[in-house]
């Protein structure tokens, strides 16, 4: 089930609202366990064990650790299981394919043998990330360790952000899973919300997501890059807008969580992307796998290295596939050529020029993230700087489009909320917002009435 879907919008939602604001205080986690497993079984109701699976380990695992608090090797024995469990669980069902194919590339003999394809639970990729930060924070003491199960399983199982995040932190929530306490103020704000992360979607990223599609085969270097400006577009808008939505939920019913998005196309380089883009993602990486293999205070050789790792990481999570690894290196490399000498050009250099540079390699990134055939990814960048005028069809896509890409780009900068928030307080800021807010529901609802096109591209992952 996705937000921006008719059952979604229409039964699950007011349902779930109704069912938790009629339900007793002590009661709600409970209901919300409930309604969290109906919304991830709508579709897939096999891998309800498997996630219940995770629940229940790693509730166990994190009893341990605690009872084991003051027995070191046994709690480091305990917190290495449920490492192992975890990862074991993600690379079985997201790259046993993977590395059976490469495998079978290797040896020709095994080529041979019939391999059924295993299918990729959803969300797997977030629950998972959650789970092992939940029992490292535990080992750590940066968390509390939670004793009953139910609130663990409300944790781990949320439906706003159980299919593409944020990756949430037990640690940032905990407090809230025992005692979370809901305002008039605060469901407001999580509709209005809910209703721009909608908008988002719906009146923009699928937008772009269909430009794009009109503009890949586009023969001439102008389409080739309008088009992949508009999968730029498209993937921002498609994820901050779940982000947003998830966010939105989330207040609806009283929990707060991390943004996890901050305009990232505004950054001057790519270091400050990174800590603008997909924010609980990069944190998780820079918590619990770079700064454990020594961050930024060893010698440089070694943060170069690490920086390394953690980007081949970063790519592989995203996909088991070689482009994904090439795209997690290709940022690598940029990172470290930053790192050594580049950012202190950038730091002198006119803002323009750091945007330029930014949002260029920016788009040669995205293209490699979204070809997985490298056939496929080297004829498209030989059509991206081949030049050649655009075609009489292509034309008449981009000046259809070009509205839409002129509101695109000025809704990724902080122009919007800037306004917002310096006429937010007079009549015309309070009626304007909601008149705002009711048209966009009403253009939503009527987009999603005739599209047929309405993916989430981080469901993937």
């Amino acid at each position: 089930m996705v937000f921006s879907s008719n059952i979604f919008l229409f039964f699950y939602l007011p349902t779930v609202l109704a069912l938790y604001y009629l339900t007793p205080r002590r009661y709600r986690n409970t209901l919300l366990f409930l309604v969290n497993l109906v919304f991830y079984g709508w579709g897939e109701p096999v891998f309800l064990l498997l996630m219940l699976f995770s629940i229940l380990s790693n509730y166990a695992y994190g009893l341990l650790i605690q009872r084991y608090r003051r027995q070191v090797r046994a709690k480091r024995m305990v917190l290495v299981a449920s490492v192992v469990v975890n990862l074991g669980l993600l690379g079985f069902f997201k790259y046993a394919d993977f590395i059976a194919g490469m495998m079978q590339a290797v040896f020709p003999f095994l080529r041979t043998v019939p391999l059924p394809a295993i299918p990729l639970p959803i969300g797997i990729s977030f629950y998972v990330f959650q789970t092992m930060s939940y029992t490292i924070d535990v080992y750590r003491g940066d968390a509390p360790v939670q004793r009953r199960l139910i609130p663990f399983g409300t944790y781990v199982s949320l439906f706003p952000q159980l299919i593409a995040g944020p990756i949430v932190r037990y640690r940032d929530v905990a407090e809230q899973m025992e005692d979370r306490r809901e305002s008039v103020s605060q469901f407001a704000d999580g509709i209005r919300r809910f209703t721009v992360g909608l908008g988002k979607k719906i009146l923009i990223a699928n937008q772009m997501g269909l430009l794009w599609d009109l503009l890949r085969e586009e023969g001439s270097g102008l389409g080739a890059w309008i088009g992949l400006t508009a999968f730029a577009f498209q993937i921002y808008f498609d994820f901050s807008g779940y982000s947003d939505m998830a966010i939105g939920l989330g207040k609806m019913l009283g929990f707060t969580f991390l943004e996890n998005f901050n305009y990232p196309y505004i950054s001057r380089s790519i270091t400050e992307f990174w800590r603008r883009w997909h924010i609980s993602l990069s944190t998780w990486f820079r918590e619990y796998v770079y700064i454990p293999l020594g961050g930024n205070r060893r010698g440089l050789p070694r943060q170069l290295w690490n920086i390394l790792v953690v980007w081949a990481l970063t790519g592989l999570w995203h996909g088991a596939s070689w482009n994904f690894l090439l795209w997690g290196l290709y940022f690598a490399l940029l990172l470290m050529i930053e790192k050594l000498f580049l950012m202190r050009w950038l730091d002198r250099a006119p803002l323009w020029l750091g945007h330029l540079y930014t949002l260029f390699f920016l788009l040669m990134g995205w293209a490699l993230f979204f070809f997985t055939s490298l056939p496929e990814l080297w004829a498209f960048l030989g059509r991206l700087f081949g030049g050649g005028a655009v075609s009489p069809e292509g034309r008449v896509d981009i000046l259809g489009y070009l509205p839409l890409l002129l509101v695109a780009a000025v809704a990724s900068t902080p122009f919007g909320s800037r306004v917002y928030g310096r006429i937010r307080d007079t009549v015309w800021g309070r009626y304007g917002a909601v008149g705002l807010g009711m048209a966009a529901l009403v253009l939503c609802v009527a987009a999603l009435a005739s599209q047929s096109y309405n993916p989430f591209i981080y469901f993937r992952f």
